[in-house]
């Protein structure tokens, strides 16, 4: 009845999974760390300013999965390392449990990538300073973190592909909508 008063079908085969934060947070980070990559030492401010923005987002996914919607919690997706492990393997034999929020690895994704950014926002704004600036172990240490967190996100992407043809579904546009399938 709601759905035809406000002009918008429901659906009783999908389920709103990914809010509004969770998807702003999602793609404007992807916006960000890729401005941010590709200026690095060319367009200084910009780039400082983009991890500035990028020190923002990651704050607020951080409150978001304390307080956040239920999918985007992380105490409804993040598991023990066997559990990931288990997953992982099941995986890899194309027969893993299907998730409406994250899966274990990606819930294990959701943490390293947060984790591995929110060290190259720190390192990053250390560089900003006169006690850090010029010192060469925290410029190495950003880099480090900047290739290793694009190795991750490749390995992302990938798990996002494969889950996509083992459970037949798009997992991008349900972080583009929001919906997936219920079943």
């Amino acid at each position: 009845m709601l759905g035809s008063l406000t002009g918008r079908e429901e659906r009783p085969e999908r389920i709103k999974v990914w809010d509004p934060v969770v998807r702003l947070f999602h793609w404007a980070l992807v916006g960000f760390f890729a401005f941010s990559f590709f200026t690095g030492d060319e367009w200084k401010s910009a780039h400082i300013l983009s991890g500035y923005m990028i020190g923002v987002l990651v704050a607020i996914r951080v409150v978001w999965g304390l307080f956040g919607s239920e999918h985007a919690r992380f105490v409804n997706f993040v598991r023990n390392p066997v559990t990931v492990l288990r997953f992982l393997a099941d995986t890899a034999r194309m027969r893993a449990k299907r998730y409406i929020g994250h899966n274990p690895a990606g819930g294990a994704m959701v943490i390293g990538l947060l984790l591995m950014i929110a060290g190259i926002v720190t390192t990053g704004t250390m560089m900003t300073t006169d006690a850090f600036w010029g010192i060469e172990w925290v410029e190495d240490t950003h880099k480090t973190l900047v290739y290793s967190t694009v190795g991750l996100i490749v390995l992302h992407i990938l798990g996002i592909l494969l889950a996509s043809i083992e459970h037949r579904e798009n997992l991008v546009r349900a972080m583009i909508t929001g919906w997936k399938r219920r079943n």
